[in-house]
């Protein structure tokens, strides 16, 4: 275990990375009285969960838990198992975090959109993200172009659909409607949602990193969900946050763990960050890598994929600063962890996304509830 570790102990991080990190604190806004919680539940892996997606989602509701998350990749989509959750709850919130836009068309999504909201009774978040050219290109066939402005252009639609007060048309270069370019019959109408959208205001949050797109994200959604947030590091994205609105918010995932013994806390975070800096993009472009660059630690960035890329995982997962894993995570002592929240609550983050069994949504919701 390093030495910057070890001596954690249960303090809180301010104290150690204040001579090498310069802090931007952003106070929470006066009418924000302490953080949220929301169920991050990610993507399927090989099998379907079962029904322990239902179980957690129901005990998260019990112990005063906001909202549950649903992410999508190559696998299973996120509509359908939050409608599946969405049935068997009654107060929680139900976000995707995050729909992929290449996966269906702004009006498909909000159609989808509408009818979960419909069947939850007005609990539907609609969390959007670009994918990767990885992603966009090899599964969905799609071109990966200009992600800025196609984000801009879906939501709009979408917001467009949801509004209903006119059929909705669009000039945009990704999602023109109606559609006249090549092999076009000539033949297409402008439409309104035959259903009645529920609400005309459906929150829509943004999954983005790359600095246009948080600033984006911040004039045109409502949250924002970052992959990797620091409450240490806040000046690396106070002015691409400056436009947002009051009741703007911020629901960064959050890896928790509750472990007395701090190597084996941090493990998970590392080989998390080894994985998606390392191999979850190309050599030319990672868009972790460059984010993880931008919050202080370029060349340890650089180091952990060129280890991954050599099929050195191990060494690469050990190459991941202590530091900026247990900036980005709960993790240690429940004690330890209790005082970090401090630095949390004392950030412009609204809400903790947790991924967990039973046993670490109690141990949170006692912390933070």
């Amino acid at each position: 275990m390093s030495e910057q570790v070890s001596q954690f102990g249960q303090k809180s991080l301010t104290a150690l990375v204040a001579d090498d990190v310069q802090l931007t604190v952003l106070k929470r806004r006066p009418d924000m009285a302490k953080l949220s919680l929301g169920l991050q539940l990610g993507y399927w892996g090989a099998l379907p969960p079962g029904n322990a997606h239902v179980e957690l989602a129901q005990e998260a509701e019990r112990l005063g838990y906001d909202s549950v998350w649903m992410a999508e990749s190559w696998g299973n989509d996120c509509f359908t198992p939050l409608a599946w959750i969405g049935a068997q709850t009654s107060t929680l919130r139900l976000g995707t975090a995050v729909a992929q836009l290449s996966a269906r068309t702004p009006t498909a999504c909000a159609m989808a959109t509408l009818a979960l909201d419909h069947l939850s009774g007005g609990r539907m978040v609609l969390g959007l993200g670009v994918s990767g050219p990885q992603v966009v290109e090899g599964w969905y066939g799609q071109p990966y172009a200009k992600p800025v402005t196609r984000t801009r252009e879906y939501v709009e639609i979408i917001r467009k659909v949801l509004a209903r007060e006119a059929p909705v048309t669009s000039e945009g270069d990704f999602y023109p409607l109606p559609y006249t370019g090549p092999n076009a019959w000539g033949m297409g109408k402008p439409l309104k949602p035959i259903t009645h959208p529920l609400r005309a205001d459906v929150p829509i949050f943004i999954g983005a990193e790359g600095p246009k797109n948080v600033t984006q994200t911040a004039q045109i959604a409502n949250g924002w969900l970052p992959l990797y947030y620091s409450p240490y590091r806040q000046e690396v994205y106070a002015d691409q946050l400056q436009d947002a609105k009051a009741d703007f918010e911020i629901a960064p995932t959050v890896m928790a763990i509750v472990n007395d013994d701090m190597e084996q806390a941090l493990y998970p975070v590392k080989a998390m960050l080894g994985f998606y800096i390392g191999g979850m993009g190309s050599a030319k472009r990672n868009f972790h890598k460059e984010l993880m660059a931008r919050m202080g630690f370029p060349e340890e960035a650089e180091i952990i994929q060129e280890l991954f890329f050599e099929g050195k995982r191990d060494a690469a997962i050990a190459a991941v600063p202590d530091q900026f894993a247990d900036e980005i995570s709960l993790v240690g002592p429940k004690d330890r962890i209790k005082e970090k929240l401090k630095d949390w609550e004392n950030s412009p983050v609204t809400t903790l996304l947790i991924n967990g069994d039973t046993t670490l949504l109690r141990d949170m919701a006692e912390l933070v509830l």
